[in-house]
């Protein structure tokens, strides 16, 4: 079985600059552990490191995070379907929502539940994710507020990055300026202004995010020290926080190009082979059930990751020094999909790294 090293001390580490940097600017800083499906352990960690809001996307997430003694505060990242909204409700203090009639049936639950959640309103400026068009949002968003009794419209947010690939920059958060302005104008209290994820944390860094961003979603950052949107590595922080390992089960010397006519993989993909001629190839324990093959980065010095099925993981090791064998692991770095699908399966066993 493949398993997952979880070094805690590094991710509290990342946890604990991101959260000094952020505050030196006057930013929450909310941590984002949907990556993780909800692990208590790491939510833990980040409450340790000093942050105070945990944000999820699955509510099933959040109700792992309770059975296992982590308490709010909580919010809820992905706007919630109706089916899901009873739960939200009842479990969150935070909610991100994007229509009004969502606002509707959480004031009405609100109202069963005597509950008083926050409701962060979405406005999309420019990334085609979640939200209200921002030469919309004004009238939507004032409409949507009056809606309001027990729950309360407290701020307005954006994402960035995760849909478009639009890169955070001061022009393009100055749209969701411009809307919680107006909003203060019509007399509504714009406590909190979410300015995005861990894209955003590079204009932190440059001292070049807009004042009145005073809150952002973090969780790559602090998990995994990278900044997919920006294609960087954030050199202050960890990357060695989560290390894959896998078995090899195979070793053989065989062709760089298959032989007979090509169509395509299991998964519809077509693959593309370069003639290298022979290569010594390992084949892991591995696959796309319990990762992203291509998305690793191999720590052993000359491993290449070639292809992958869903459960086989394929290997060039040609130019590796060290001579291995049948039984050795291979291990790997993850980007944020590649962790992301390692977290959330079974067959990848995880071990928590307490001290380094």
């Amino acid at each position: 079985m493949p398993f997952l090293e979880i070094h805690l001390p590094k991710v509290r580490e990342n946890a604990e600059k991101v959260l000094s940097l952020c505050k030196s600017f006057g930013i929450e800083v909310v941590g984002v552990t949907k990556v993780s499906l909800g692990d208590p352990t790491l939510a833990e960690i980040l409450r340790q490191a000093g942050i105070k809001i945990i944000a999820e996307s699955r509510i099933q997430n959040i109700e792992r995070l309770l059975k296992n003694g982590i308490e709010g505060p909580f919010m809820m990242i992905r706007v919630p379907p109706k089916s899901e909204l009873e739960k939200v409700v009842q479990y969150c203090d935070y909610i991100l929502v994007s229509e009004p009639q969502t606002v509707e049936w959480i004031e009405e639950l609100a109202q069963q539940l005597s509950k008083s959640p926050k409701l962060i309103y979405m406005v999309d400026v420019g990334d085609l994710r979640e939200g209200v068009w921002y030469k919309e949002a004004v009238e939507e968003i004032f409409a949507s507020f009056k809606l309001c009794k027990k729950a309360r419209i407290v701020g307005i947010g954006t994402n960035l990055g995760c849909y478009g690939g639009v890169i955070p920059t001061p022009e393009t958060l100055a749209k969701l300026i411009s809307v919680k302005e107006k909003l203060t104008e019509k007399g509504l209290d714009v406590q909190i202004v979410s300015g995005g994820a861990t894209a955003t944390l590079r204009l932190v860094e440059e001292g070049k995010l807009p004042p009145q961003i005073n809150q952002l979603r973090i969780g790559e950052a602090i998990f995994l020290g990278t900044d997919v949107t920006n294609d960087r590595v954030i050199k202050w922080l960890n990357q060695d926080t989560f290390i894959l390992k896998a078995e090899i089960i195979e070793i053989k010397t065989k062709p760089s190009v298959p032989e007979g006519e090509i169509g395509f993989d299991a998964f519809g993909r077509k693959p593309q082979f370069i003639d290298k001629g022979p290569r010594k190839r390992a084949i892991l324990a591995l696959g796309e059930q319990d990762t992203v093959p291509k998305q690793l980065i191999p720590l052993l010095d000359g491993a290449q990751v070639i292809h992958a099925s869903s459960d086989h993981t394929l290997v060039d090791i040609t130019e590796c020094k060290i001579d291995l064998k049948l039984g050795d692991f291979i291990s790997f770095r993850l980007s944020y999909a590649a962790l992301l699908r390692a977290m959330t399966c079974p067959h990848v066993e995880k071990i928590y790294m307490k001290e380094e």
